[in-house]
């Protein structure tokens, strides 16, 4: 974590020192979790707080970042275990120790082996006693636990205050982005009988097309033909659900478009990372406790409009900015790029559709599709499949024939491999031959 967070950990009101005879209670009873050594989880949360009261006592000099709040931390535990009362423990215990101390001061706690894996996409709490973990497309359950709800609070707190932000009663949920790129949710009673949290880990080196292939998303003349539709200006809409990379697809789709074009990023919370060198990122905002400052998706894309921007990127359309992205995509921002939940071609279309109906525009439903099918050329739709696999099922042209909004297939995957429905797509773009 960046900044001072010991500074944030002593001003937090989760991290506030709690009385003696409570401080290492669980809240309500609630017993501690299992596979947890009560005198270790004791010991450990008394030299955290001898290092909160170093901090009081010394200032915060030299806890400006990892290696010095490690410093302190190394110290603090020399004092302590030579005194009088504290156990012997060996070279291997005291390494263990001073990095779950640090871990917690840090804001990572628990979590913190987790956050060191690159194989981690996903981090899941579901409450103190369970976390799991989304590892090549597939859930796990990991020996990680928390002491109880107030440690688990804790760290939500700190992880949510290092992008200013805060979560409370009176804001039981959050949407927020770590220094790092990471996606957070978090959502705390009395909107979930436990804190629950989500973490979609931000990957350090982008993906590329070359990647996608070897893991089995596309095969390369799939690769090929989507490079030369993003080089050429198609717009292309990524469709699937929850968790089939559409995001990723999208960030790898980006890094494809010419080096002189200016992009503007429109997100709700800003995951893109593109390897691109001139991007704009924009981010909406939730409205204020009073329920002002809103600045919404909607407002974003027609903000990007005064921009100059070459190329529009809106990370998902689930509103009414879904018609102002057409708008765009029609009258000078070729080849801008979206994703969407469907769970097929033809449904993105439908989807795209009833966005535009749910919006109030008071346009007839012809003239929605004549508007779709003059804007979006292609739809790029992924699954994943029961073994984590994810995949690229079918790349479609949109059609509209006699005022029917349709599909024709360029791609699919079909008895296990990836066949060319085409030899040219209607963008023009042709198909590689085997």
């Amino acid at each position: 974590m960046s900044g001072s967070p010991l500074r944030s950990l002593l001003t937090d009101q989760w991290a506030a020192r709690r009385p003696a005879s409570t401080r290492r209670a669980s809240p309500a009873g609630r017993p501690a979790a299992p596979g947890l050594a009560g005198p270790h989880v004791q010991l450990r949360q008394e030299l955290f707080d001898r290092l909160l009261l170093d901090v009081e006592s010394r200032g915060f000099t030299g806890v400006t970042d990892a290696r010095l709040i490690r410093d302190r931390v190394r110290r603090v535990m020399q004092d302590a275990l030579g005194q009088e009362g504290f156990p012997a423990l060996s070279g291997l215990e005291r390494d263990s120790l001073e990095n779950e101390v640090v871990a917690q001061a840090t804001g990572l706690g628990p979590l913190e082996p987790l956050f060191a894996d690159a194989t981690v996409s996903d981090i899941l709490v579901n409450g103190p006693d369970q976390v799991f973990i989304d590892r090549f497309g597939r859930l796990e359950k990991v020996p990680v636990h928390f002491d109880s709800e107030a440690q688990l609070l804790q760290l939500m707190a700190r992880l949510v205050a290092d992008c200013d932000r805060h979560i409370d009663a009176s804001s039981p949920f959050v949407d927020a982005r770590l220094r790092d790129g990471s996606r957070l949710n978090a959502v705390i009673p009395p909107l979930s009988p436990s804190p629950v949290m989500c973490i979609r880990r931000s990957r350090a080196i982008p993906f590329t097309l070359a990647h996608l292939c070897a893991a089995g998303t596309l095969d390369p003349r799939m690769a090929a033909f989507l490079e030369r539709c993003v080089v050429s200006g198609a717009n292309l809409v990524i469709s699937g659900g929850v968790g089939t990379g559409k995001t990723t697809l999208l960030s790898v789709l980006a890094g494809s478009i010419p080096a002189d074009s200016r992009i503007v990023t429109i997100e709700e919370t800003a995951e893109l990372r593109l390897p691109h060198p001139h991007v704009v990122s924009l981010e909406s905002r939730l409205p204020n406790v009073e329920g002002k400052g809103e600045v919404t998706l909607r407002m974003l894309v027609r903000n990007a409009l005064r921009m100059r921007a070459d190329r529009l990127i809106v990370g998902e359309v689930r509103g009414p900015e879904v018609f102002d992205m057409l708008q765009a995509m029609n009258t000078g921002h070729q080849g801008s790029l979206t994703t969407v939940h469907a769970n097929s071609p033809a449904d993105a279309l439908r989807r795209l559709e009833g966005l535009v109906l749910l919006a109030g525009f008071p346009l007839p439903s012809r003239a929605i599709r004549e508007l779709l099918a003059s804007t979006v050329h292609m739809v790029i739709q992924l699954r994943r499949f029961p073994d984590g696999t994810r995949r690229i099922v079918s790349i479609d042209d949109v059609t509209f024939d006699d005022d029917v909004l349709g599909t024709a297939p360029v791609f699919a995957f079909e008895n296990g491999a990836f066949t060319a429905k085409a030899r040219e797509s209607r963008t023009g773009c042709a198909v590689d031959d085997e």
